[in-house]
This record gives structure tokens, sequence and C-alpha cells, in this order.
């Protein structure tokens, strides 16, 4: 066995029977993973009621800062991306997500610092809540009661936003965006209000039943997807600056939860370049080589190939509202989707609904996060252990 191995198990190839087995599916999933993506509706309630508690009001008290910066990695640096997307292109000022210890060097007293940590113990989040206190930045915190970060937050004075440590970071997405919104909804920023979070809770529960465990997978849109994923190279695109960040949150959990490479990012942006993709060896080279008469549903492979998943917004904002035209969006979400179909690479779609911005994006999030957990059970990862996290951990701190 390669050095370093131990307690690394799965299989090369996906088990597409398993994922039809409650019983085995829980069997394989000790930690609960599937339980704790269920719970994202909670998370938006709790964490709603939790904000109400934590007094933002008096963030308002020093008016309209000059920027918000949002500190955090990992889940809680996506807390700032889902912000600067609801605040919109109309932001009144600058939403700066922020992934690296401190602060940038340019933050002083006309500004806001969120620290965000699930944990309450990340570098990142503690060294830019102890930089904004020192230079007399307004600082909000939000992570695990009891913490480091709320030490810092309590010693500055600042509002903190206990958030109770009910799964891992990478599941707990709702729980840190939510209070994250509420504050910029104190400082002006954003207009989220009660019933956008009731109708976006109520989303996630609804994609929550429709993903269960026990619904077969040809009725569960993400049984359905991490079966189409398997074996693959995916490809994330999002059509839309909300959809956007829903595709680099896939990239994130396929990458945590299922253990594979995958590129994700703006459409955009790949068509300035990353749509040759669908040219090179593992796409329409690869796809060539398919034998033309097999059965065109035969998912047998003739080497790694590329899977494109893409993310449609369609838009709520109006177009003088909008980084680009919705028609602009729309049309290249159109093309490259034709384009994949001329390179016979597959692609799935996902396409956002709802009445705020907020639920459009968890009608983008919630699907795919429940398929990063269903691809790493199909192959006999337990999504929860992540050992080379752990190990990288131990290394990093010798």
């Amino acid at each position: 066995m390669i050095d370093g191995m131990a307690g690394v198990s799965g299989r090369r190839e996906a088990d597409e029977d398993l994922l039809d087995d409650p019983d085995v599916l829980a069997e394989r999933d000790p930690g609960g993973m599937l339980r704790h993506v269920a719970s994202a509706g909670a998370q938006v309630r709790e964490s709603a009621s939790l904000a109400a508690e934590a007094n933002l009001s008096v963030l308002a008290d020093e008016g309209r800062p000059r920027a918000v910066v949002i500190a955090g990695i990992g889940t809680a640096g996506r807390t700032g991306d889902v912000l600067a997307t609801v605040a919109g292109p109309r932001c009144p000022v600058p939403v700066i997500p922020h992934r690296s210890a401190g602060v940038p060097g340019w933050v002083g007293a006309a500004d806001v610092v969120v620290a965000v940590s699930a944990s309450g113990r990340s570098p990142e989040a503690l060294g830019a809540a102890e930089a904004a206190h020192r230079r007399g930045a307004r600082l909000v915190a939000v992570g695990a009661p009891d913490s480091r970060l709320q030490s810092v937050a309590e010693r500055a004075r600042a509002p903190f936003i206990p958030v109770p440590r009910r799964a891992p970071a990478r599941a707990s997405l709702w729980a840190l965006t939510v209070p994250v919104l509420l504050a910029a909804r104190a400082l002006g920023l954003v207009k989220v209000n009660e019933a956008d979070l009731a109708e976006t809770a109520a989303r996630l529960d609804a994609d929550a039943d429709r993903c269960r465990s026990s619904a077969e997978s040809f009725v569960n849109p993400a049984k359905a997807l991490a079966l189409g994923l398997a074996g693959s190279i995916p490809i994330v695109w999002g059509s839309s600056p909300l959809a956007t960040v829903a595709a680099r949150r896939f990239g994130d959990t396929l990458s945590a939860n299922a253990r594979y490479p995958v590129v994700s990012g703006a459409l955009g942006e790949a068509g300035r370049g990353r749509v040759g993709l669908l040219d090179g060896v593992f796409g329409g080279l690869v796809e060539g080589e398919r034998d033309i008469f097999a059965d065109p549903d035969d998912e047998s492979p003739v080497g790694t190939r590329l899977r494109l998943v893409l993310l449609r917004d369609g838009g709520l904002n109006a177009e003088d509202d909008a980084d680009e035209p919705l028609a602009v969006e729309e049309r290249r979400a159109d093309a490259v989707q034709t384009l994949a179909e001329r390179r016979g690479v597959r692609c799935d779609v996902v396409t956002a609904e709802g009445g705020s911005a907020l639920e459009r994006l968890a009608s983008l999030v919630a699907v795919p996060d429940f398929a990063s957990i269903y691809l790493a059970l199909a192959h006999g990862l337990d999504p929860m252990a992540v050992p080379a996290i752990t190990e990288m951990k131990e290394l990093a701190n010798q």
C-alpha cells in the first residue's frame, strides 16, 4: 500500500445499484451527511432567529459604511460571494469577500468587517476580527458559540451571532449565510425580508424531500445527477452571477465530498477560453470514438470524459440592474448547450426557480449538494471523513 493510504477506502467504479438501497446508504453514511444537507431549511430558520437576538440594529448607528469585507475561508468564504450576488450591482457600497488572514490594507474606521467561521477558530476569521478591532472598523462575527471568535467579538464589543455547530462546515452554508445577509440588511445593503427567508427555507425543505434517500434514482434529481457524473470530469458553469456562485459551490462539494476534480466558474469567462475543453482529449476527441451504431443511452465510457453541468438562472432583475442583459446570458447558455450536443458531450441542466434572488440560489444549490453526497456513496466513500484534510492539517502543524 502507498504510504499514507491507510484509512482511505472506496472503489474506482461507482455502484449504481447502491443508490436505490436506503439501508445501505445509511450504513455507508455513518456521519449523517445526507441528514445534515437535508437540514438546510432548518438552518435558515434557526440562523434567522439567532440573528434576530443579536441586536444587529446597532450596526446602523454609525451610518452606511465605505465598504464591507466578508472574511472567511471555505464555506465561510462563500457567504461573501452570496452576499455580493444577492446585493447585486446596485449595492451602494463594495462587498468584498476576503479569504486570507488579516484584512486588506485600506480597511479602517469607515468600513465593516464580517468575520465568519463555523468552528469559531479559523485563522482567517480570527485574524480579520482582530485586525478590524485594532483598526477601529466596525466588526460583526458569525461562528460557534463559546469560541475564540466570540471572545474577540466580546473584547471589541461587537455583535456576535452564535451558530451552533450541528454539521461540518461544508454542510452549513445556510447556517452561516443567513446571519451575514441579515447583518448586511441592518446596514441597508440588501433587501432580504422575512418572506424571502421563509420561501427559501420552504424551497430547501421541498428539494430535500425530492432528494431523500428513499426516492429512487428515476424520480430523484440528485441521484440522477450523481449517476450522470460518475466516472467523468465535471465542468460546472453558471449562466449568471447568481448561478456562478452555485456553480462554484458545486465544485466545492464535488471535490470535498466525492473527491472529484472539477472545473467550475462563470459561463461568460468560459466563453473566453475554457469552452475549448469541449474540443479536447476529454471532450469531443474521446466522445468521437463512440460507436455510432451503439445504444445512445449506453454510458459505457471509451475513456475518461467530460460531463457538463449548466446552472441556468433566467434572472429576476431588469436589464439595467444587471451586469449583462438577461438576453445575452440566455443566448450564451443556449450556445454552450448546442456546442456540447454537437461534440457528444453529455450535459445536465439545473434551472433556477423562485421569486427572490435568495430562493433562486437555493434552488440551484440544493440538488447539487445532495448529488455530491450520493456520488461519494456510490464510490464507497464516506463523505464526512476526508483523510487527506486531517493529514494535511497534521503535516502543516508540525
